[in-house]
């Protein structure tokens, strides 16, 4: 798994396909985000800012390959695995832009009546369950669930945005969490576990679907 993890990495990394959804997320937060802003609000945007770009980031790494060296690459590795592969790096790269967001937004927010440790680690959590949301959400509109790319691209917007609105949603209740805090901050570990429980479930539909179809 480690070898097929550096070599989606690799892939993604060398592609600049990256690119796109990272100058994105930094849009996102530099209009959304301003220097001197309650800090849980600010970590509750920037959060919610992530989730787009992680589906985003998680359709980009399954079909970044070529249909010859998907089948290569199968073959080598097996589809489960390589198809599993290539959704925890999409999701993976996100994770680690939220987190140094969390980071940067944490420095700079006005921490009055929160504490810098608390309130970062609210924004971690709320930044882990707002990827790990997109990736399930990038997953499902990609192959081999979707293929046509046209329908693929409407069902990510579509999805992004119902993840953010719907009732129930890990990533809805982790910005909520932070958006309508007021003093302590109260870490959003329900909604961050509830999006581990989505991503794995998502994760292990998609891999035994990909391993039917391909």
């Amino acid at each position: 798994m480690t070898a097929l993890l550096r070599y989606h990495s690799a892939l993604f990394l060398r592609s600049q396909r990256w690119l796109a959804p990272l100058l994105l997320y930094a849009a996102l937060v530099a209009v959304g985000v301003r220097p001197g802003d309650p800090v849980l609000g600010s970590l509750g945007i920037a959060a919610a800012g992530l989730l787009p770009v992680a589906a985003w980031s998680v359709r980009i790494c399954l079909t970044q390959e070529a249909a010859a060296a998907r089948a290569v690459t199968a073959a080598a590795g097996g589809r489960s695995r390589a198809h599993l592969a290539a959704l925890l790096t999409g999701a993976g790269w996100p994770v680690l832009a939220g987190a140094v967001a969390a980071f940067v937004v944490t420095g700079t927010g006005d921490l009055a009546g929160t504490g810098g440790p608390a309130a970062l680690l609210a924004g971690l959590l709320a930044t882990t369950a707002c990827a790990l949301t997109g990736g399930a959400v990038g997953a499902l509109a990609s192959r081999p669930f979707v293929r046509a790319p046209g329908w693929s691209v409407a069902g990510l917007l579509l999805g992004s945005l119902l993840a953010l609105v719907t009732t129930g949603s890990p990533a809805k209740h982790a910005v909520t969490a932070l958006v309508a805090a007021e003093g302590a901050a109260r870490p959003p570990w329900a909604a961050c576990a509830a999006a581990v429980l989505l991503a794995v479930v998502t994760a292990a539909v998609s891999c035994r679907a990909g391993a039917r179809r391909e």
